[in-house]
């Protein structure tokens, strides 16, 4: 074809690796500096629907609405609607790829009737359950685990971060004079965290006490801020596992994950006064409106003192 567009192949070339209908894909995504993760899931959706198109023999290319509901349909099988949403918002992605290369006619997908997004509220804490978990931590054995744990959940906690960003900070990163730390986040890009007094107390405390111990036990070059009894870098599986364990022990709700630290973060912001896009910003989001779920969360907490405390508020109320 004219123009440097490259002709979609019909059927499977080879090793998945190697697929010719994918690799091209792969290769687009690789300059949109995409996390790891990300890149990893689009491969395994575009996969598995490939796949399942080849052993259908539908032409991937122009596949039959009647034939995308049914692919749908098993999408949803047992599967959560946002889970079902991501997935075809990552197919989406790949047809528009061949569209503009000129090989696919159309993205088929396009008028296709979605699953409607659960709107589901962000899990938070409560101030004192949150102060639960950091004093479970502190109390944790042996005594460098116990610094390093507490350093971490008031990091997440203090700063609003995710645990991806988190276990990728280097000693280098931080400023405990001013409470600042530099962090990479989605789509590789940098921004400044803020925390305050609390958290700089518990980094300077692990920084003195409980990596040097965490050290001791590699060859001692690792530049990472958080590590792993081996002195290695603390990875997020680790991280995560540290985490759950030590919510457990404070008894928090089962649902209980990393990033419910980062909900509460926003959320008690919010609660405090704090302007939307100043949480904006301390997030590190890039829309106001990925912000704004927060609202949601404060508002939905409101009403709820309001209920309670107000005597109107009350069925009855003032008759």
């Amino acid at each position: 074809m004219s123009g440097g567009r490259r002709a979609a192949p019909v059927t499977r070339g080879g090793a998945s690796e190697s697929d010719p209908r994918v690799a091209p894909f792969m290769q687009h995504l690789a300059a949109r500096t995409l996390s790891v993760a990300t890149t990893r899931s689009y491969r395994t959706v575009v996969e598995r629907f490939l796949a399942w198109s080849d052993g259908e023999g539908i032409d991937w290319r122009q596949p039959e609405r009647a034939d995308l509901r049914r692919y749908v349909a098993r999408l949803g099988d047992g599967a959560q609607r946002s889970t079902v949403q991501q997935r075809l918002a990552a197919l989406g992605t790949f047809y528009r790829f061949w569209v503009r290369q000129g090989s696919v006619p159309k993205d088929p997908l396009h008028a296709l009737a979605r699953p409607q997004r659960e709107r589901r509220l962000p899990d938070v804490l409560s101030a004192e359950q949150v102060s639960r978990l950091i004093d479970t931590a502190a109390a944790g054995e042996p005594a460098a685990y116990a610094l390093r744990d507490t350093a971490l959940i008031e990091l997440l906690y203090g700063a609003g971060l995710r645990i991806a960003e988190v276990v990728s900070i280097e000693v280098r990163d931080l400023d405990l004079a001013r409470g600042e730390v530099r962090v990479t986040g989605k789509g590789e890009k940098e921004r400044v965290a803020l925390f305050g007094a609390p958290c700089v107390h518990a980094l300077q405390r692990y920084l003195a006490d409980g990596r040097p111990q965490l050290m001791a036990s590699s060859d001692g070059t690792s530049s990472a801020l958080f590590l792993n009894r081996n002195g290695a870098p603390l990875g997020e599986r680790g991280a995560r596992a540290r985490l759950d364990a030590t919510a457990k022990r404070a008894g928090l709700p089962a649902g209980f994950h990393p990033h419910t630290l980062r909900h509460s973060f926003a959320t008690h912001l919010l609660d405090g006064g704090a302007d939307l896009r100043v949480v904006q910003e301390l997030l590190g989001h890039e829309s106001l409106g990925t912000t704004q779920v927060y609202t949601h969360v404060s508002t939905t907490r409101l009403r709820g003192l309001y209920a309670s405390a107000h005597p109107r508020a009350r069925r009855g109320g003032g008759r």
